[in-house]
This record gives structure tokens, sequence and C-alpha cells, in this order.
């Protein structure tokens, strides 16, 4: 397979080769499970503290072909991305993420490195948020498939959830947009350059700390970027039974996202708009707020029936990615 280390992952072989329990074995002997755990790899189930009395769970899956392509990244940047988009589902409701329980299925053949090398980008990744693995399962299937659960604390808190947005709120954001969008049209056209472009597709880098900041902050309402910023405001609108507008001139556009652009016939701020897997965090706020630093505002939340629009006018085209379509 294309794109595997098989040095810096240090074990030989194919999975077959390696077995089940013998995979189980190399890849938990790597990592160290995160505090809080009480039973963590090696029994029928993991025991994970729940301080608060409530706990934040999520779950994505990644398949080989969709969401990623061992010839466009590392299985490193593979792991990476994993625990990214369910990490930021966590921060996202206002809650510390703590533990990933993690299903990893892959084709015989499929050297025991590649397994062992998303397993590493995993728990980097998730030690960055402060969460670790503590549990999982490892199966054969036709095609590399990754599904990742995640288990959040919420503190204390209340969950920041889709529903709390009210008309006059602002709408802020924090962290970026359009450069997974401008990565992946880069790897489209056989490009692997410039690398800060192409690596925000390859592993996405979402504010977790942000979800916490602004749930301390009084947020209203929360979402991760993962679909297009409309198309995750809709989600988001719809929950609320609320209208949003962008402003389009609040929206930052790196002058990197512009360059890539022009080279490729592209349109920046459609990457900004519509551009999924940068993973952002987007959030409403009473209008009084003081946003707290690294978010912006970027648009209000008006009446229900009004959409989600730009400047106030519907935008025309589509406004992010949905499976199926």
């Amino acid at each position: 397979m294309e794109g595997r280390d098989t040095d810096r992952a240090g074990v030989g072989g194919t999975v077959a080769d390696v077995g089940e329990f013998g995979l189980i074995r190399e890849v938990t002997g790597r990592q160290q499970v995160p505090k809080g755990t009480v039973v963590g790899p090696g029994d029928d189930a993991a025991v994970v503290e729940a301080p608060d009395g409530r706990v934040v769970i999520t779950t994505d899956v990644l398949v080989q072909g969709v969401h990623f392509r061992l010839d466009w990244s590392s299985p490193e940047q593979v792991g990476h991305k994993a625990a990214a988009v369910n990490l930021a589902d966590v921060a996202a409701m206002g809650a510390r993420p703590t533990s990933l329980v993690v299903g990893f299925a892959c084709p015989a053949d499929t050297d025991a490195a590649v397994a062992t090398a998303v397993s590493d980008g995993m728990s980097a990744e998730a030690a960055r948020a402060g969460a670790g693995i503590v549990g999982g399962d490892v199966v054969q299937a036709d095609q590399l498939v990754i599904s990742v659960t995640a288990i959040g604390d919420l503190g204390g808190r209340e969950p920041v959830t889709r529903s709390g947005a009210r008309p006059g709120h602002i709408v802020a954001v924090c962290g970026r947009l359009g450069w997974a969008a401008a990565g992946l049209a880069v790897l489209g056209r056989g490009f692997r350059s410039p690398v800060g472009v192409v690596n925000a597709q390859r592993a996405p880098e979402p504010p977790y700390e942000a979800g916490l900041v602004a749930a301390d902050a009084g947020a209203t309402s929360m979402i991760d970027v993962s679909d297009g910023l409309l198309a995750d405001l809709q989600h988001l609108a719809e929950s609320s039974d609320v209208g949003i507008d962008i402003a389009s001139e609040s929206l930052e556009v790196d002058r990197k996202l512009v360059d890539v652009a022009g080279a490729l016939g592209a349109d920046p701020m459609h990457w900004v708009l519509t551009g999924g897997e940068d993973h952002a965090l987007v959030a409403t706020f009473p209008s009084f707020t003081d946003l707290p630093q690294g978010w912006r505002q970027i648009g209000t939340v008006l009446m229900p029936d009004t959409g989600v629009t730009v400047d106030g006018k519907p935008y025309d085209g589509e406004t992010g990615w949905e499976h199926w379509r």
C-alpha cells in the first residue's frame, strides 16, 4: 500500500502474519491510557470515570476511498484525521474529550506497519486534546475502515446543543475555514503542495479548547464545520428554528487560499463557505457577549423561515457535503 513507513512504525509483515491478537498487543503496547481510565485495553470492555455524572458520546466512520486515500496521506495522518473528526464533535458540545474506542478493519494483506501507524496517529492527536484510546476491535474487511467512538466530560456544564440559537444572537467562528477544501482540490489535481494547504485536508487541527471556552462564555448553540460552513449552519438553524445571515466581508480568506484558487481557477470564497473537514467550531452567543479570544463574529441569527443566507441572499450552488448525493 502506498503512503506507508514500515521502519517508523517498527513492525513488519502483514496483519495476517502478525495475527489478530498479535496486532492488538502491538497496538496497545504503544499507547498510554488516558487519565480517568479504570479498565483499559485487554478486557471485554473499557471502564472510564465520569466525574460529571453524564457522558458525551459521538462516533464517526472513515472509509478508504471516501474519507482518505493512502496515496494522498500517510497512515499516521489517516489516524490523526480519524481521531480529530470525533474529538471535534465532543468539543462542539462544550465538553472535554477524555477517551476513544476504535474499530479497525482492513484486508489480510495490509502491512501491519500501516495499522500500527494509524494507531500512532490517533494516539498522538487524542493526546493533543487531552484524551487517549481505551479499547476497540480489529477485524478483516475488503478495504480499510476506521470507526471511532469518542467520549467526553462536561465538567459540570450544560451541553451546548444545536438548538439554542435565538433571533438577535451573533454567529461566531473559531478555527480555519476553506483550507481542507483547498487541500482536497490540490490533491485532486495531482499536486502535493503547498504543504500547509494539503495537510489541512490530510490532518485537520480542530480548536478543541475553544469549545470549552465558548461554553464558559455563554454559547447558546455550537457545531463543528465538518460538511461545510453553510451546510452546518443550516443544521443549526433547523434545530433552533431560526434563520442565519453570514456577512461575507467578515470571513477571512487567507492569501494562500487566494493563490491556490488562482492557480486552479477556483473561487476561494466558495471553499470558505462550503468546504468541510476543517472542523472549525461555529457557535451563537447573546448579542452582548464579549467573544473569547480566537472567536470572531461572522453573522447574525434571524427570525425563522429566512433560511441561511450570505449578505442577505440565498447562496447560489451546493452548500456543502452530503453522502449519497
